[in-house]
């Protein structure tokens, strides 16, 4: 009885509306900007990963030679107290990604529980979770995360938890309205008259059909909670003062930038180019999965 019960649902379940991995990777082939993205992005998550390794300092160690230049010993000078800038970069690394990737994951979750929910359910349901999301809507992201941070209390963790509160609207939105195409299929009916629970329905049968969009927004969606961290952290509403972070370092820099153009140069650089490579990701991402040409 469950094998036929485990056929049926086979059978149920409508094709992955994501592409085979050899169309994914020809799309990639063709994309030449998302090519330098994924070179890029490996590059900083090495460097986040092994920055143990690489690292030619500690990023808290203080010498004698306050803001100096870029040279042999210091590749891109030292800050006002001394520290080495590129070990304070390189372990940035880490502490950016690790924001970035945490605070996508979480506003994930969270977001499309909500959105499938809401999309599947409707009446009563729908219009509770959908208004509290138009009403978070109606606030810029940032501006719902320094709210946040405020209440909260800084710190890594709360940096974390602020952002992805602040970033759960989007997902939502987007797998409600993906739900609510997909639970009028038939594969939906079917599984219903099989007596499947809604919850196995909602997330085992209908989600992994609407899995695409989400997917593009969580890559995109990376590169805005790191400009989020770096941005909190720039305005002293980020993580504490001995964790180095991009934005951190710019705050400490600003006031040395007419002295010292290299402490607002790099840290500026490593933000611009982890971000443009997330975006590159994402469009051939969103090229290669279809999202906007869904005759394709």
């Amino acid at each position: 009885m469950m094998s036929d019960i485990s056929a049926q649902e086979q059978v149920l379940d409508v094709p992955d509306m994501a592409p085979p991995k050899s169309r994914l990777r020809s799309a990639f082939a063709r994309d030449r900007k998302a090519q330098v993205g994924l070179f890029i992005l490996g590059f900083f998550v090495l460097a986040a990963v092994f920055a143990p390794l690489i690292a030619p300092f500690d990023p808290n160690e203080m010498t004698l030679d306050m803001m100096g230049r870029p040279s042999g010993e210091h590749w891109l000078g030292t800050d006002d107290l001394g520290r080495d800038l590129l070990s304070r970069i390189i372990w940035g690394t880490q502490i950016s990604l690790f924001v970035g990737i945490s605070t996508v994951a979480l506003a994930l979750v969270a977001g499309v529980t909500l959105g499938v929910v809401a999309g599947y359910y409707g009446g009563w349901i729908d219009n509770i979770i959908m208004r509290y999301i138009d009403l978070q809507w109606a606030f810029p992201n940032f501006i719902i995360a320094v709210y946040l941070v405020a209440v909260f209390g800084t710190g890594l963790l709360n940096v974390i938890v602020a952002i992805a509160l602040a970033f759960l609207d989007d997902f939502a939105r987007i797998a409600r309205s993906m739900v609510l195409t997909l639970k009028e299929e038939q594969f939906v009916d079917a599984a219903r008259v099989q007596g499947f629970s809604d919850a196995r329905i909602m997330f085992r049968h209908i989600l992994p059909n609407a899995l695409a969009p989400i997917i593009v927004q969580a890559t995109v969606s990376v590169s805005y909670a790191i400009l989020g961290e770096a941005s909190l952290s720039f305005l002293g509403l980020g993580v504490g003062p001995n964790t180095p972070t991009w934005g951190l370092i710019l705050a400490d820099g600003r006031s040395f930038i007419s002295q010292a153009w290299w402490l607002g140069v790099y840290p500026g650089l490593a933000i611009m180019l982890v971000v443009l490579s997330i975006n590159f990701v994402g469009d051939g991402l969103r090229d290669a999965l279809d999202v906007r040409d869904t005759g394709a």
